[in-house]
């Protein structure tokens, strides 16, 4: 078995090959020809140069952005102290904050503060415990929440595990809801103990780091040198806002202040002094004051910006020295005359009055005009909030040719029918008597002795057909009901329920429904009045064949309210032409003043109640001022997905007055509830919002482009604070979504005999028997069936059955109409009273 069963390959023989013979493959620097990259042609050089256009336009779009919010002419990033817990001492680290950006300097008073050092402007605001409308309100401005914990919070707290307590956990749900823009989280009070701080240090990122984003960081925030970290690091990070604060420009004013209006007494100019963000603003837009309302613009006015970022801070000072001079100390010198002291005192002459100087040229500085734009009559926003409904519209107009041509063939009809009146009744009195009392004199009386219509056979489903003409020609296929020939007692003998008075009648009642409440639990059932027939109290009801499949027409007898809001034949596609209308407006440079400016905007015809209450509330909270797109004042029906909060045990019933916070607005509604059906038109109403799952909350309320988030408040009375209901997001804005309010009337059997049942006490007389006969009744139990009679004079009924009905079974019957939301006193929680 011969030989190595290892491979061997025949070994190159270049070693012994020449210089010459080895390079003989290569080309010569001279033979080589220089080969210019390919040049696509056609549709694919098309499609390269779109998608290297969309890269482009990508990249300026991002360092737009970047520049915007950390540039030099980004306006100062808002910084929100948050405590986790009451023990948090929040005022000695504002201070500590607010030093070190000064760098020592003393600080004019003014909220936003410019830092050389770090070179970034701030604001500072501290978030007040136990204050749940100012929090919100905060968060909704914030560049920044810094989230502040502390050890001692744990050793007072009664569990000992939670750096958060009950207020704290609750704010930042709602946080949560409203979009979290960029967190960390400083950690207070540590030992000086290297490593029992280290210790605590990562006990506190373990236990907190799963109520906050993934990107959050922990920083000790004791020390000078701890915050100069921080704030180091702090003015390179790219900041994170919610998306929806992008779409609108606002302003948290820094000063709020009104003007009396000469031609009006109650009604003033609120002046809202603020750095704009997001994106510029115009004249002629509407802007929304929270908790206020919609409002037009007189003007806005941009300012020299009061706290520019900039090192030599004396440069701008001396450039603007002849127009300070000029603008403001010669109108002085109108008014001041020949007193030369007083002019020494102004000009900065005299060396006791250094002081009055330099503060009147702050006072020029922080109010200098640069530019002003006023609103054009022609093309500035209507503030139009609800529609004015023409009261003659559903007037009969003058009839057409072929309308009169019916109207004489009918009279000639009329002619024609005769009609047996009582001896002396002229022909002119006749026609004063309605037709359907000829049937009094008519000799030929179809109704029984007792009262009912009776079938004059039992042939199912095929060949029935109710008074109302509702054939059930569908439901021999679905039901396959067997008819059959034996008779039982209640076919032809008085019910026993026939001598009970209507007492004994709801003492029954009760006790079977009690009975019954253990086995099951039905929400939507309701008893029928035994007083009122039933045929007048459900008179807005209806039978639905099918609640999937069945059609409802959205414009049929709509109430008063539909008069007066607004809708769109295709909203997505409006609101897409709206937001690219707003992006082209932006581009005019003349008529918008740019994102990051100090501006002061003039809102007219707001109320003096209004204005008052808004310069007190801005002692303790922002008040916030945000521009409107087109359409936005308009009323119109809108739908939220919400979920109640998990911190809230009471009951949410539909129709209750509720305040909604949808982005930067406010609105008072009261809202109906219903389920989010998929696969139907048709949406069934909840009488209360139950815990747990999402509902659609349907209100009216001005129209709201985009996804915003959603806080439900509730009020707890005059002096407590309002409470967090539900929390949520806009879903759509469609007056013609379909909300059905469901009843279930039921029975129950007192015969049966296999597919036949006697049920009493779902109606108490025959008339109602009669009126509901075309609805289809069910049994708790799965079975399907009909009204065939009534039954005796106190309501009693015979069914017939698609199987065997149980004795302890329940018949029900269903019920349906269309509901609406209630239409609020007022719109904004300001305008009250």
């Amino acid at each position: 078995m011969g030989g190595s069963r290892l491979q061997n390959n025949k070994a190159h023989k270049t070693r012994f090959a020449s210089k010459s013979s080895r390079n003989v493959h290569k080309l010569s620097s001279k033979d080589k020809k220089i080969s210019k990259p390919s040049v696509a042609k056609g549709a694919k050089a098309a499609r390269l140069q779109r998608n290297k256009m969309m890269r482009e336009q990508k990249r300026a779009a991002i360092l737009k952005e970047k520049r915007a919010l950390s540039g030099p002419l980004s306006p100062p990033r808002v910084i929100v102290l948050f405590g986790l817990s009451a023990s948090v001492d929040l005022n000695s680290l504002e201070e500590d904050i607010r030093a070190l950006l000064a760098g020592g300097e003393n600080s004019d008073g003014f909220p936003a503060i410019a830092s050389s050092e770090y070179k970034l402007r701030a604001t500072v605001l501290k978030a007040p415990h136990n204050d749940l409308l100012t929090c919100m309100e905060m968060a909704k401005v914030a560049d920044l929440i810094a989230f502040v914990a502390s050890p001692n919070s744990v050793y007072e707290a009664d569990d000992s595990d939670h750096f958060i307590d009950s207020f704290g956990s609750q704010c930042l749900s709602v946080f949560r809801t409203l979009g979290l823009p960029s967190t960390v989280v400083l950690l207070r009070d540590l030992p000086d103990d290297l490593k029992r701080k280290n210790e605590l240090k990562k006990m506190y990122a373990s236990m907190l780091a799963p109520e906050f984003p993934e990107d959050c960081k922990f920083y000790p925030a004791d020390k000078k040198d701890e915050l100069h970290k921080f704030f180091w690091l702090f003015k390179e990070q790219r900041l994170t806002v919610p998306h929806w604060r992008n779409e609108r420009s606002y302003l948290m004013a820094q000063k709020v202040d009104m003007l009396a209006d000469n031609s009006s007494s109650e009604k003033c100019t609120l002046i809202l002094t603020g750095y704009l963000r997001a994106r510029g603003l115009s004249a002629n837009q509407l802007v929304h004051v929270a908790g206020a309302g919609d409002f037009q613009l007189a003007k806005v006015e941009l300012l020299k910006d009061p706290c520019p970022l900039n090192v030599r801070k004396g440069v701008d000072l001396m450039d603007s020295e002849n127009d300070i001079q000029s603008s403001v100390f010669s109108v002085l010198f109108i008014y001041l005359g020949s007193n030369l002291m007083l002019r020494d005192l102004l000009m900065g002459r005299s060396s006791n009055c250094v002081v009055v100087h330099n503060s009147l040229r702050a006072w020029h500085v922080k109010n200098l005009v640069v530019r002003c734009l006023t609103s054009d009559p022609l093309k500035q926003e209507p503030l139009v909030v609800e529609n004015i409904p023409d009261l003659l519209a559903g007037e009969q107009t003058w009839p057409t040719e072929a309308e009169m041509l019916e109207a004489d063939r009918n009279h000639e009809q009329k002619k024609m029918k005769k009609k047996k009146l009582p001896k002396g009744i002229s022909e002119y009195q006749a026609a004063w008597i309605v037709d359907d009392s000829d049937d009094d004199y008519s000799d030929s009386d179809e109704v029984g002795d007792d009262g009912m219509v009776l079938d004059d056979g039992e042939s199912g489903f095929a060949d029935h057909k109710g008074e109302n003409g509702f054939e059930f020609d569908e439901d021999q296929a679905s039901l396959n009901l067997r008819d059959s020939d034996e008779e039982t007692e209640t076919d032809s003998v008085m019910m026993e329920g026939d001598n009970l008075t209507q007492e004994q009648i709801a003492d029954q009642i009760r006790k079977i429904k009690e009975e019954h409440a253990e086995d099951e639990e039905y929400p939507d059932e309701v008893d029928t009045p035994i007083d009122v027939p039933a045929r007048k109290r459900f008179a807005k009801y209806r039978g639905v064949k099918s609640f999937r499949t069945s059609s409802w027409d959205p414009k049929e007898s709509l109430p008063p309210e539909y008069a007066k809001i607004f809708a769109f034949d295709n909203f997505p596609r409006t609101q897409k032409h709206v937001l690219a209308k707003a992006l082209d407006m932006e581009q005019e440079r003349d008529e918008y003043i740019p994102a990051g400016s100090y501006a002061r905007l003039y809102i007219k015809d707001v109320p003096d109640g209004v204005s008052s209450k808004l310069c007190m509330s801005a002692k303790k909270m922002p008040v916030i001022a945000c521009g409107l797109l087109q359409h936005e004042s308009k009323v119109s029906v809108l739908h939220f997905s919400i979920k109640k909060h998990d911190t809230y045990d009471a009951p949410v019933k539909a129709k209750e007055e509720l305040l909604f916070h949808v982005g930067f607005r406010q609105f008072i509604t009261r809202p109906i509830f219903s389920s989010d059906s998929i696969n139907a038109k048709q949406h069934k109403m909840e009488r209360f919002l139950h815990a747990g799952r999402f509902s659609i909350a349907s209100i009216y309320a001005p129209i709201s482009f985009l996804s915003l988030p959603l806080i439900a408040l509730k009020s707890q009375g005059e002096d407590a604070s309002p409470a967090i209901a539900a929390v949520g997001s806009l879903r759509s804005v469609d007056p013609d979504r379909i909300v059905l309010k469901r009843i279930i009337l039921t029975g129950y059997p007192q015969r049966v005999s296999k597919s036949k049942a006697t049920v009493r006490y779902m109606f108490h007389n025959p008339e109602d028997v009669k009126w509901f006969k075309p609805v289809e009744v069910f049994s708790k139990c799965g079975r399907r069936g009909r009204i065939k009679e009534p039954v005796g004079t106190h309501g009693a009924m015979k069914c017939i059955f698609n199987g065997v009905l149980q004795q302890h079974d329940t018949v029900c019957m269903n019920l349906f109409k269309r509901t609406y939301p209630k239409w609020p006193p007022q719109w904004f929680p300001l305008q009250s009273a």
